[in-house]
């Protein structure tokens, strides 16, 4: 990044999110290090990131190239050819002889502008007979025009030279156009980074020690911005370091991008001000029809709003005017003086009218007091549950804490805090609940809430703590403690800890509630720690009784859990698919989330790997919504698992981080998944020693996906060499499906695992032949395709060539029906070993691996839409649009756009 006098910087390598940018960014060097030079102009607002962009296009050009770079000077802007002096003065010796008399020194003001422009195509196609060559522009926007054009003229003459251009250019929103002379040129536009890239960049510049709470509201407010993140973190205070206290509200003082903001405000009209202020004084933005009645009522023309939105200090979107990003409402707010804040506040509550405002008006008109008022907390408090029982759970938050703050009585404040830290977590925002907390003494609702956001953003072993401690606590209150005790046991479960769950029965039984849902819990309790302990027979008796119960309730929560860990897929899919409902039907997303992640768990177990990907899809979706990072977490990981189960490069995308992740907050389960899906990557990739490796440990830290994975552990252990440790691990999963009598899928992998450690090739085929049949009736075609496989291969090994030709090519039709490239690689090498025709049958749609929604981008872009055009047409973001790309590129293995365009066009 180019340096900021008086601010913190980023290093220049640091360029996490960026990933499709640099993609763009190596295409451009690839081609002119090949004589087939380009331009691109790279366009940002303020801190987004272009000049680390252009940095780190010159390290990856490293000495292949020589680089000339320039950065545009607002106080040179009006001299003719100022900027491409400093550009091209290191050609002046290199070319002295060639361009005598005409470069630097032709570069004065009288100077004819196309002789000038051949000059320097002259200049750079002589440099670059040499070397190739990288000209890099930053801060376009402010350099001489006449260098600008010079510039542009050169680079609409690239082609056939070994040289590549990258303009970077600030403007003031996403919209805004470049400037003239570069319109014609390819571009892109950055956006902010997303969560998880500002989380990255946050760690890189402070370290792992930085607070999870302090590290999402610093996320928060810098708003995907990079310059930010790093002025944010280099003013931290020892104590906002470590979370003991609050984070900052806003940049430093000395903030470097505060100071832009500020000289974009000040140089707006009068009104143009009053306008920013009145969108900056609501979190949520202010209606077009609020704002005008407002501006109208303070003598101030509405239409100033242009001159504003020009500048990129607001936005309007939805019929809603609000600040451009957070940093620019907190900067702009805070540096507003307290009258001027009051007056945009009164102008507001008396703008803002209908029932759907109601809540905004009162707290607008709150902020006008000072100190303590009971009647106004509690119009406050009022409109906090108008707007939690409409589903606006960060205003009912909002609106708690300042009813909190203006009352009186202690213990209806402490109420007040605990409803705002409520409604904050449903929100998704579990480090403002956290804060929020932190302000209440401790007691059983506070202890319940606590767990609660511990087992979805924090440590599920500190989640257990509380919450079993919460049901002690609350005995003589059975709902609330069977409600701390089945969170409890959804963190245990997370652990895989036996002990715990054991635990957590004992407690559950001495509650002996009467109604069906209290019962249904216990029973899931009981059923969870029998199978955690290993007595199956047990758990079975009490999943029969779950499955009794669960009928005559609304909402079977955990019991599709208990069906999916004893074995009974159908029923976990069932109970799992109802839970989904009832969690749609009250608004739930907490649960829903939790649902579908269980559905997605249960297609596994069915086979179905395209609907259990579509669940867990929609589950990380709600999980990241409602701040569930945990979730997220091991949704990814399962996504990771569908991906690698295919062989699929996309997996690497789906797991990046979450091996770390869940280490770091002991996602025993999350972690487990992980390294099965490497596993399964190694498996594909004919590396069977690597993946019973992975198998032999890691999963050992949760019981569940250690029975799960137990029979590709087999595969890998037998095929490495390593019989006696696969035959002492399938001991244990025949006992299991012994005992737990699970649905065919499961019976088959059992099958399979017998045939390939019999000694005996009549047994062996026995086996296979029995796999193939539970197969057909379990409904997953991919692993029959991958018993086929096995089948083949041993038959092929047993010098069956004949009837090993007839199963390897029908795995070879379903791998490739499937999109699943390596193994179909692997199964067509099998059928050559065989004697057969190794070629898959029918080349086929090269995008048939791709979705709906894939196979509709790939069609725009070979059409030569941008991504923004892309959004807008689908109706989805542009990060969407960034997302399908890279897993476009990586399930195709392509590069570039064009290459994608070639291949869809």
């Amino acid at each position: 990044m180019i340096p900021h006098a008086g601010t913190a910087r980023l290093p220049a390598t640091t360029l996490h999110g960026r990933d499709r940018e640099m993609g763009l960014v190596g295409d451009l060097l690839d081609r002119a290090r090949r004589g087939r030079g380009g331009a691109l102009t790279v366009l940002a607002g303020p801190g987004l990131g272009k000049s680390a962009l252009l940095t780190a296009a010159a390290e990856r050009a490293g000495d292949a190239f020589q680089t000339l770079d320039v950065r545009g000077v607002r106080a040179e802007s009006g001299i003719p050819f100022a900027g491409l002096h400093r550009l091209l003065r290191p050609l002046a010796g290199q070319l002295a002889g060639q361009l005598a008399g005409r470069l630097p020194d032709g570069l004065a003001g009288g100077a004819e502008p196309l002789a000038v422009c051949a000059a320097v195509c002259e200049a750079l196609g002589e440099a670059a007979a040499l070397r190739p060559v990288l000209c890099l522009a930053d801060d376009a926007h402010r350099m001489d025009r006449a260098s600008l054009e010079a510039l542009a003229f050169a680079a609409r003459r690239l082609r056939g030279l070994p040289v590549a251009m990258l303009f970077a250019a600030g403007v003031p929103h996403p919209a805004a156009p470049p400037p003239g002379c570069l319109d014609d040129l390819p571009r892109i536009a950055l956006e902010a980074l997303d969560d998880e890239a500002a989380l990255r960049v946050l760690e890189e510049l402070v370290g792992r020690d930085l607070g999870a709470d302090v590290a999402v509201e610093l996320t928060e407010l810098a708003g995907g911005c990079p310059l930010a993140l790093a002025e944010l973190a280099a003013a931290l205070t020892p104590g906002q370091l470590s979370g003991t206290a609050p984070p900052p509200r806003t940049l430093p003082a000395h903030s470097a991008l505060r100071a832009r903001y500020q000289r974009r405000y000040l140089r707006l009209a009068p009104g143009a001000r009053r306008l920013v202020l009145l969108a900056c004084a609501d979190d949520d933005g202010v209606p077009v029809e609020a704002l005008t009645r407002a501006a109208r009522a303070d003598g101030v023309d509405p239409g100033e709003l242009e001159a504003a939105r020009e500048c990129g200090l607001v936005r309007v979107a939805d019929g809603t005017v609000s600040a451009s990003t957070p940093l620019v409402r907190s900067v702009l707010y805070t540096d507003a003086v307290p009258g001027e804040r009051r007056a945009v506040h009164r102008l507001l509550a008396a703008a803002l009218d209908g029932e759907r405002d109601a809540s905004r008006r009162v707290w607008h008109r709150a902020a006008l007091v000072a100190g303590p008022d009971d009647p106004m907390a509690g119009e406050l408090a009022g409109a906090a549950r108008g707007a939690d029982a409409a589903g606006r759970h960060g205003e009912a938050a909002r609106s708690w804490q300042r009813a909190a703050a203006l009352t009186a009585d202690p213990g209806v404040r402490r109420d007040r805090l605990l409803a705002a830290a409520r409604c904050a977590w449903t929100a998704g925002r579990p480090a403002r609940a956290r804060a929020l907390l932190r302000q209440v003494e401790p007691d059983p609702a506070a202890g319940l809430l606590r767990g609660a956001i511990e087992l979805g953003d924090g440590l599920p072993v500190i989640a257990v703590w509380t919450l079993l401690d919460t049901a002690d606590r609350t005995a003589a209150d059975p709902a609330t403690a069977l409600a701390a005790l089945t969170l409890a046991g959804e963190a245990a479960d997370v652990l895989g800890d036996a002990p715990y769950r054991a635990a957590i029965a004992e407690r559950a039984a001495a509650l002996a509630p009467a109604d069906p849902a209290g019962r249904l819990a216990v029973l899931h309790a009981r059923a969870m720690a029998a199978a955690f302990r290993g007595e199956r027979r047990e758990a079975r008796a009490a999943l029969r009784e779950v499955l009794a119960l669960a009928a005559a309730v609304d909402d079977p929560a955990y019991a599709d859990v208990t069906a999916l860990v004893l074995g009974d897929d159908h029923a976990a899919r069932s109970l799992a698919a109802r839970s989904v409902a009832a969690a749609r039907r009250a608004g739930d997303a907490t649960a829903e989330s939790r649902a579908l992640a269980v559905l997605a768990y249960a297609e596994v177990a069915l086979g179905h790997h395209a609907a259990a990907a579509s669940a867990a899809r929609d589950g990380l979706r709600l999980a990241r919504a409602a701040g569930h990072r945990n979730r997220a977490v091991e949704l990814r990981a399962l996504l990771g698992l569908l991906a690698a189960f295919r062989g699929d490069g996309a997996a690497h995308e789906h797991l990046a981080g979450v091996p770390e992740e869940a280490a770091r907050r002991g996602l025993a389960r999350a972690g487990a998944l992980a390294s099965w899906a490497l596993a399964c990557l190694d498996l594909a990739a004919d590396r069977p020693a690597d993946a019973a490796a992975r198998l032999r440990t890691p999963t050992g830290a949760h019981p569940a996906v250690r029975t799960l994975a137990t029979p590709h552990y087999v595969e890998a252990a037998v095929l490495s060499g390593q019989r006696a440790a696969a035959r002492r691990a399938f001991a244990e999963f025949e006992r299991w499906t012994g005992e737990a009598a699970p649905g065919p899928g499961h019976r088959a992998a059992a099958a399979r695992c017998r045939a390939l450690l019999a000694e005996d090739e009549r047994v062996a085929a026995e086996c296979f032949e029995e796999a193939l049949r539970l197969h057909r009736g379990g409904g997953s075609a991919f692993e029959s395709a991958r018993t086929a496989l096995l089948y083949g291969h041993r038959l092929r090994r047993a010098r069956r060539p004949r009837d090993a030709r007839v199963h390897l090519r029908d795995a070879l039709r379903v791998f490739a029906d499937l999109g699943a490239r390596p193994w179909a690689e692997r199964a067509r090498s099998e059928l050559r070993a065989a004697g057969g025709a190794a070629e898959t049958p029918g080349r086929g749609d090269p995008l048939a691996a791709l979705t709906a929604q894939q196979r509709q981008i790939a069609a725009l872009v070979a059409a030569g839409a941008t991504n923004r055009e892309i959004a807008t047409r689908l109706m989805i973001s542009t990060r969407t649009v960034d997302g399908h790309l890279r897993n476009i590129f990586t399930r195709l293995g392509l590069r570039s756009r064009v290459e994608l365009a070639r291949l869809a066009g």
